[in-house]
């Protein structure tokens, strides 16, 4: 189960896994399991992922639609979206 959104936000913010492993505290191996879906991302990471993007690079995180660009709407597309879209 990959978690498409979370690359896409680092992509579109230019990041590497390197960077964001940093902002997160952890290994890019790790950050690269929470990616790809090896390891389920902890909410703690979420909320800290929240808090680092800035608003303009998170407008289309459910399923391609506009999103508030609060940091509670980033939280719930990506806790409770199931990846790949699922609708």
């Amino acid at each position: 189960m990959q978690f498409q959104r979370l690359e896409d936000l680092r992509l579109d913010a230019d990041k590497t896994q390197a960077e964001i492993a940093e902002v997160l505290h952890c290994k890019r191996e790790v950050y690269r399991r929470y990616e790809k879906g090896i390891h389920e991302i902890p909410a703690w990471a979420v909320i800290e992922l929240a808090k680092y993007y800035p608003a303009h690079h998170r407008p289309e995180l459910l399923h391609g639609r506009y999103v508030h660009r609060s940091r509670s709407a980033l939280f719930f597309a990506l806790i409770h979206d199931p990846p790949g879209g699922g609708r």
